[in-house]
């Protein structure tokens, strides 16, 4: 008879757990896919706004069912290495360069509770987010995914909203 309570508890709690789970996977679903870049805009600790990336900037963000996330984000322009070999580019050119992109992939887990990504972040363009964990808060409508990042490349106090359009 013990056997057959302990047998039932544990069959009821793995079904209490796998309905707690299914909300998740679902919300999940809706991030997987690739995304287009609409704006990243800065705030500073004084309030005002920049566009690290200009007004246009493209990036794409792709998040897999598997739980693997690649983000690339770049200036629509920037300039050209005049020399045609990166490794030949001005002090000028490289500072462009690095300023006009921002990439990282891992893997990510979404806690629509919270409303929160977390990114695990593998590898960076910004190496000092290697082997961190990004969280994002975020509202999801629409296609259209905004997200804030607390711990910019800019450091400080600075944060930036930025804005994905499913594709």
């Amino acid at each position: 008879m013990k056997y057959l309570l302990c047998v039932a508890f544990i069959m009821s709690f793995t079904a209490l757990q796998a309905q707690d789970v299914k909300p998740s996977k679902k919300i999940e679903k809706q991030f997987v896919g690739t995304w287009s870049l609409i704006a990243v805009v800065n705030t500073n600790a004084d309030g005002s706004k920049t566009l690290p990336y200009g007004e246009n900037p493209v990036g794409l963000l792709v998040f897999t069912d598997i739980g693997d996330y690649a983000i690339q984000i770049l200036k629509a322009t920037r300039p050209k290495v005049a020399a045609g070999d990166k490794n030949k580019a001005t002090p000028d050119e490289n500072a462009a360069l690095v300023q006009g992109n921002n990439s990282h992939f891992g893997t990510y887990t979404v806690h629509p509770e919270k409303h929160t990504i977390n990114f695990n972040v593998q590898h960076a363009f910004y190496p000092n987010w290697e082997g961190n964990m990004q969280v994002r808060s975020y509202k999801l409508e629409n296609n259209m995914l905004h997200y804030v990042v607390t711990n910019t490349t800019n450091g400080g106090a600075v944060t930036a909203t930025v804005v994905w359009k499913k594709k």
